[in-house]
């Protein structure tokens, strides 16, 4: 993606005075409901009306999505709103029945994301198109992955392409359905800054009174736009009911978000400040996830040394740690004076766990 700079053009020629914003559905359910979400979404910040046809399941017997026919309804959503359509492919036959049925713009998702061979399918079916295709992040945190992905669509002179953040599958129990793991969306943000980055707050969550404050920090770190499920009734939704916010619940979350897309010298000096203090708020949320996992191997020794009746405080270990530690910031530009001030903390809080669970 040498001349990157284009993969821009798309978004800045819409001119947006906001955040892109792709809204609508999990699923397509019934005609009347993709229509009745529509009329309700026409006239607001909206930008795309997204809508889930062909729904990849991992587990079979889950609802997959109605099938083309949902396409027709995507197509009266057009006639009667004006609002700009959007669904997920995963394979040639999904894209050449979107592109039949003239819907805008195409993301692929993050199970399809991971396999060279989808990508490389529908890179294929897609080449030369000028609708706008947006790759999900690969359901693992890999980073060379996506970005390959990328490449592969981009190499089908594909130009109007962007990515969408949804978050990354892990086996330990988190506060969200997938770990958004901001660095790396930050990394892949540094590397290629002209390409369209834009967060999935849903997927991120799982939880609707999440969605807001996921979506903010993704203002705060410049994110380009959202993509949000949004539906009239999303406790009875026919898939992913948690996650999904009403209209009027969607209209809310825009009026309330702090959008910082000044462009004076005092604003651009702002708006750097904010993204950079909300790198800072995302890293020093992973330290204390990290911090609370480190106390809970410590309560793990706790458990061991109780049941072998053995002194809290071993010194040699200690020892060996801090020397390693000491090491190792130094070659990341760490004095000795502060990893010594941070690892006595740590070390003192280990010690006060464990004295916790041997006293018991």
């Amino acid at each position: 993606m040498e001349n990157s700079a284009t993969l821009r053009t798309w978004l800045d020629d819409m001119n947006l005075s906001h955040p892109l914003v792709i809204a609508g559905p999990c699923s397509a359910e019934t005609e009347e409901q993709v229509l009745k979400i529509a009329h309700e979404l026409k006239g607001t910040d909206v930008n795309y009306y997204r809508a889930g046809i062909w729904k990849p399941r991992t587990r079979p017997g889950n609802f997959e999505g109605v099938g083309a026919l949902g396409l027709k309804w995507l197509q009266k959503v057009k006639e009667e709103t004006g609002l700009k359509t959007a669904t997920e492919v995963a394979n040639k036959a999904h894209v050449e029945l979107a592109l039949e049925h003239d819907v805008d713009l195409l993301w692929i998702g993050a199970r399809s994301t991971v396999s060279p061979f989808i990508i490389q399918e529908i890179a294929d079916a897609l080449h030369g198109t000028d609708k706008i295709v947006l790759v999900k992040n690969p359901v693992n945190p890999d980073l060379s992955l996506w970005l390959g992905g990328i490449e592969r669509l981009y190499s089908s002179d594909i130009k109007n392409l962007g990515v969408i953040h949804r978050g990354f599958s892990t086996y330990e129990k988190s506060k969200y359905r997938n770990n958004p793991e901001w660095q790396l969306a930050i990394e892949l943000q540094n590397k290629f800054p002209d390409l369209p980055l834009i967060l999935d707050p849903s997927h991120i969550t799982g939880k609707r009174d999440m969605i807001f404050d996921v979506s903010q920090t993704a203002l705060d770190l410049n994110y380009d736009g959202l993509m949000i499920e949004t539906h009239t009734d999303p406790d009875n939704a026919w898939s992913d009911a948690a996650q999904q916010v009403t209209p009027d619940s969607l209209k809310q979350i825009m009026r309330d978000l702090k959008i910082r897309k000044e462009t004076d010298q005092e604003a651009d000096y702002n708006n750097k400040l904010t993204n950079c203090r909300a790198q800072i708020d995302v890293i020093d949320n992973a330290l204390i996830e990290m911090l609370g996992k480190r106390m809970k191997v410590s309560d793990q020794i706790g458990e061991l040394k109780k049941q072998r009746n053995v002194a809290v405080l071993q010194s040699k270990r200690w020892n060996e740690i801090l020397g390693n530690m000491v090491l190792e910031g130094d070659q990341v530009g760490l004095s000795e004076e502060f990893i010594l001030r941070i690892f006595k903390a740590i070390h003192q809080e280990s010690i006060n766990h464990q004295q916790k669970i041997v006293q018991q």
